[in-house]
C-alpha cells in the first residue's frame, strides 16, 4: 500500500532529491496530480512533487493545486513540506536568504480556491495557516545552513504568470507584505482544509520589481541552483528530526468550520 505521513513540494530552482523511488500519478476528482516519487529519507516515507512538473513545465497560475494536495491525502500525508522562490519586498531581506512565512496575503484571482463548493459550507480558519510546529523545525534546520535565515514574514501570493509590477509592489509593501511568489496559495489553504500541516522554505531570488532595474526567470532560476544543496540539507533534516507524532492543532482544522 502507498503510502507517506510527510510530503515534500518542490518548485523553481529545486528538483528530485530522492535516490530511486516508484514514480506515479494519482488520479482524483480533480483531475491527475503531478508525478510524485515515493521513497525514503532516514526511516520514514516520504512523497515528493514536483508543483510544476519533473521539467518545469507547467506555469504557476495552471498547476492543479486541488488534485496535488488530493492525491497526497490520499496518501495518508499528515505534513507537508514545501519550496517557494519569493522576490523581496522588504528591503531588509536580500537574495539567498531563507524565508519561513509566517502569515499570508492572497492576491490570486483565477484558481479554484478550496475543496468545499458545496454543503455543507465550510468555512475555515487560517489564523495559523503554516503550522507553528513545523515553522521551528524548518527554522532550527535553515538557520544552521544560512545565518540570513528569517522567520517573520508575511508571504504574497500572485496570481502570475507575468512578474509584477513596481506600482504593485509599492502597493504590496503598504500592506505589509514581506515577499513575493506565484506558487504558496491556495496550496497551502488547501492542505489546511485537509487538516494536513503545512510550512514552506522560502529563498529570496531577487529583488521585486522597483527595486532592482529588471527581473528575469533566469537569475530566478540562478538563484535556486546556487543554493539548491542547502535547501535539500535543511528539508532532509527537518524530515529526519520531526517526531511521528504532531503535536499542533492542524488535524483540528475543520472542528467547528461547518454551518
Amino acid at each position: 500500500m502507498r503510502t507517506a505521513a510527510i510530503a515534500i513540494i518542490t518548485g523553481t530552482g529545486t528538483k528530485t532529491f530522492i535516490p530511486g523511488g516508484t514514480k506515479f500519478r494519482i488520479g482524483t476528482p480533480y483531475g491527475p496530480s503531478a508525478i510524485i516519487t515515493l521513497g525514503r529519507i532516514g526511516n520514514k516515507n516520504v512523497a515528493l512533487l514536483p508543483r510544476h512538473g519533473e521539467k518545469h513545465e507547467v506555469p504557476p497560475h495552471k498547476i492543479n493545486y486541488r488534485a496535488n494536495i488530493w492525491a497526497l491525502h490520499t496518501l495518508n500525508v499528515e505534513r507537508i513540506l514545501a519550496t517557494n522562490a519569493v522576490g523581496a519586498i522588504n528591503l531588509k531581506y536580500q537574495p539567498s536568504d531563507f524565508i519561513i512565512p509566517i502569515d499570508f496575503i492572497d492576491f490570486t484571482k483565477c484558481r479554484p480556491l478550496t475543496f468545499y463548493d458545496d454543503a455543507p459550507v465550510t468555512h475555515v480558519d487560517v489564523s495559523n495557516l503554516y503550522c507553528p510546529e513545523l515553522r521551528e523545525y524548518l527554522f532550527k534546520s535553515a538557520k544552521k545552513r544560512i545565518n540570513r535565515t528569517w522567520n517573520d514574514a508575511v508571504y504574497l501570493c500572485t496570481e502570475g504568470p507575468r512578474y509584477e509590477s513596481p506600482a504593485e509592489i509599492k502597493m504590496y509593501r503598504s500592506f505589509g507584505c514581506d515577499v513575493v511568489g506565484m506558487t504558496g496559495l491556495p496550496e497551502a489553504i488547501l492542505a489546511h482544509e485537509l487538516n494536513m500541516c503545512y510550512s514552506t522554505l522560502c529563498f529570496v531570488s531577487n529583488m521585486a520589481a522597483g527595486i532592482q532595474e529588471r527581473v528575469s526567470t533566469k537569475e530566478v532560476a540562478k538563484e535556486g541552483q546556487m543554493i539548491k544543496n542547502m535547501i535539500k540539507e535543511t528539508l532532509v533534516e527537518t524530515v529526519t528530526n520531526i517526531s511521528r507524532k504532531r503535536n499542533c492543532i492542524c488535524s483540528h482544522t475543520l472542528e467547528g468550520a461547518r454551518v
